[in-house]
Order: structure tokens, then sequence, then C-alpha cells
């Protein structure tokens, strides 16, 4: 009795020798799609982050500048600091009012690969500062 045994049992391992291979490639696509999804999150952060500081960048070059100048300085420091990929789809504003600089960015998401296609929709980053004054 204890051969049959051990032969059921040599039998069953042989069986299963496949299983983890069967298991791995039916977890692969779990495995890319999750990967492929945690990546454009990173993308999705990193634009909210180039925006915040495409518009600090903007305000801070608005104030340093002569009223005449402060629209074309506050553009070119907006988009001055923004990896090529992101710079085609930004869009810089800057206002003054009150005794106060705004700028507000606006910069498209890229879908996986930045320079590609972009979401429809874009992140926002905004700054505002006290307007400097001349003596």
């Amino acid at each position: 009795m204890t051969g049959l045994r051990g032969r059921g049992r040599g039998r069953g391992q042989v069986r299963d020798r496949g299983q983890v291979t069967i298991e791995f490639l039916g977890m692969t696509p779990t495995i890319v799609v999750t990967l492929v999804v945690l990546w454009q999150l990173v993308l999705v952060g990193y634009t909210f982050t180039l925006a915040g500081n495409a518009a600090d960048e903007a305000v801070r070059a608005a104030t340093a500048a002569s009223p005449g100048e402060r629209q074309g300085a506050c553009r070119a420091a907006g988009t001055d600091k923004l990896p090529g990929a992101w710079q085609g789809g930004a869009d810089v504003r800057c206002g003054t009012g009150g005794g106060y600089v705004t700028a507000d960015v606006g910069i498209d998401v890229p879908i996986l690969f930045p320079g590609t296609v972009s979401f429809p929709f874009e992140v926002r980053g905004h700054a505002g500062a006290v307007e400097e004054e001349d003596d």
C-alpha cells in the first residue's frame, strides 16, 4: 500500500508542474495594467508640480519687471523652465490689479508618453504676489 501512495503523489506533482507558469501568465495583464495606471498617475502629479512651479516663476518675473514689460516677462518665465514636451500645450496668463500680480498656467496632461497625445483637460497652477513699487 505504501508504494501506491508514493506513486500517486508523484503523479500529482507532475500534473501541477506548469501551474505556476499558467498563474503567472494569467496575472501578467493585471500587472502590466497596474504599472501603466501608476505611470499615468505619476505623469499627472508631475504635471501639477510643473504647473505650480511655472506659475511661481512667472509671477516672480512679472513683479520684477517694469509695468510695460510685465506681460512679456511673465509669459517668458512661465514657459522657460518647462520641459519641451510640456511647453507646447502651456498657456500662461498674467494679470495685475489691486496691487497684486497673478499668474495662471495651464498645462496639458500627456497620455503615457510626454510630447505625444494629451488628455482633453489641463492642469492649472496659480500664483500671486504683491506688486513691487519703484522708489
